[in-house]
């Protein structure tokens, strides 16, 4: 390792997290801002993030990589990728722009420091030897993601989990030596990561797949026709890419509206999805009709039905059901049926993390970030010179990545312009009385995860600019036309006047 990394350091910006978005974040300040010298801080020996976290069998994303992909890097790969194939792409991404001499593996940040006497960031951070290190810079850009990587969720009301003999194991802690094959496997959950294990152990072992509730899921190829055929008459990849990138997010907004407008029909469509590789006759009461509307939570892309087509096949046995308690032999459901298994993998979600809990303080004072307003979805009232990068649910998370690079890198070029070494976002004179809410409406989106832990992420308002709108087709629009001298951004402490505008005459 670099003697720089080991002591530390005193950069523009600092990066937290060397995931999908932390390397986004890094390719685009070069990009933007090549003056700007910056490091990425990074907890493990290695990056990736969540796809360098889950190692279960048939890993795997659940968004397509045209529009999971960087902006700037053609996918050329299936829609849907295996977590080595993600973890190849961003190696190149790494490589082609040399942003591996800027990360500083190994170290997880203990504490975060902002002082407007120097306007700088001090965060300290501890080396797996037990020694420390500390970084401080002008700007702090928070990449580090929202769920806890070393403690997945398992719900506390599972009653007798230690009496089982066989193998208990979360899917995200998975050991990938764990020898399953011909085993008895029950995987507790119906989300993206259960149809992905589920297909994956079906081949080798005896699968039942136990669920509170079912999940809708849209079943396609695993191919992009208009892509294939692009590349068959011959366009060149980045015109492939970006195209392709197009045609998927126009979709993506006419499902988005019509899963608001129509969602019987959206659910009739998507069970035709199903019926072409499970067949007509495929039952969808009671294991596969789900109680909320769809895309109320994360609609999963299912490649080529496996799942269903594993569920028809008799591979895989589901049972909807809550569970009494575990037992020696497996687990005893509510109904009073015993499901024996050699092994137990939850597939229960994960603990939401806001900043990595990470503790803060602005000049000796701890933030508590339910008691701060955001800004966007990225900026928090109270918190000079810092960003956090929170994608979408119903698109590709990256998206926002790409986007917040580009507002990022205007903000500071802007700073520079001013002449000006801190800012701050705050509720403008119109905003006087604006109701402050929860992050988000349950009945927009609500997973388990973010419902129990709401309380913990920041507050919205009851206008555009203060809250995440999880809509990445307005926001496309909005993010470009954001004004950096809105009376919304405080420079070294000022504020903006009010804008007068003139009427016409």
């Amino acid at each position: 390792m670099a003697e720089q990394a080991q002591a530390g350091g005193d950069f523009d910006v600092l990066i937290v997290g060397a995931g999908i978005s932390g390397i986004g974040s890094a390719w685009h300040l070069q990009d933007q801002c090549p003056d700007k010298t910056y490091a990425i801080i990074e907890s493990k020996d290695t990056f990736g993030g969540t796809w360098e976290t889950h190692k279960y069998p048939g890993v795997r994303s659940d968004s397509d990589l045209y529009t999971f992909g960087y902006r700037f890097k053609p996918w050329v790969g299936a829609p849907i990728a295996s977590a080595q194939a993600i973890l190849d792409y961003m190696g190149e991404v790494i490589d082609e722009a040399g942003i591996d001499r800027h990360i500083r593996y190994g170290h997880t940040i203990t504490s975060a420091r902002w002082s407007s006497e120097t306007n700088r960031w001090t965060l300290e951070a501890r080396r797996k030897d037990g020694t420390t290190a500390t970084f401080t810079a002008n700007f702090l850009w928070m990449c580090q993601g929202y769920y806890d990587h070393q403690v997945p969720y398992i719900p506390k009301e599972w009653k007798g989990v230690s009496d089982f003999k066989g193998l208990f194991v979360h899917a995200q802690l998975w050991d990938p030596a764990t020898d399953w094959e011909g085993k008895r496997i029950l995987v507790i959950g119906s989300g993206a990561t259960a149809a992905t294990v589920v297909p994956a152990f079906a081949d080798k072992a005896q699968v039942t797949m136990l669920q509170r509730s079912p999940t809708y899921f849209y079943c396609h190829p695993n191919q992009n026709e208009l892509a294939d055929r692009l590349r068959q008459i011959g366009i060149d990849e980045p015109t492939i890419h970006r195209v392709v990138r197009a045609q998927i997010m126009h979709d993506q907004a006419v499902m988005d509206k019509r899963c608001v407008d129509e969602p019987d029909v959206v659910f009739e469509e998507l069970k035709m999805a199903v019926r072409a590789y499970a067949g007509e006759d495929f039952e969808f009461e009671p294991h596969f009709t789900p109680k909320y509307r769809p895309w109320q939570q994360r609609l999963a892309f299912c490649p080529d039905g496996d799942l269903f087509r594993a569920a028809a096949e008799g591979k895989v046995r589901v049972v909807t059901d809550t569970i009494d308690r575990f037992t020696e032999k497996g687990v005893l459901t509510a109904s009073g049926e015993l499901l024996e298994a050699d092994i137990i993998v939850a597939c229960t979600g994960f603990h939401l993390k806001v900043l990595g809990d990470i503790p803060f303080e602005v000049d000796g004072k701890a933030v508590n970030w339910g008691d701060t307003v955001t800004y966007r979805g990225m900026m928090f009232t109270g918190v000079p010179n810092m960003v956090w990068v929170f994608g979408y649910f119903r698109a590709s998370w990256t998206l926002r990545v790409d986007m917040m690079g580009d507002f990022v890198c205007r903000l500071l070029r802007h700073m520079d312009e001013r002449g000006v070494k801190k800012v701050e976002v705050a509720f403008r004179d119109e905003d006087s009385g604006m109701k402050i809410l929860p992050w988000i409406e349950a009945d927009n989106f609500n997973p388990g995860y973010l419902m129990r832990d709401l309380d913990k992420l920041p507050k919205r308002g009851d206008k555009s600019e203060w809250r995440h709108n999880q809509n990445y087709w307005l926001e496309r629009e909005a993010f470009p036309a954001i004004d950096l001298d809105g009376q919304e951004f405080i420079y070294n402490g000022v504020r903006a006047e009010p804008r007068v505008v003139e009427a016409a005459e």
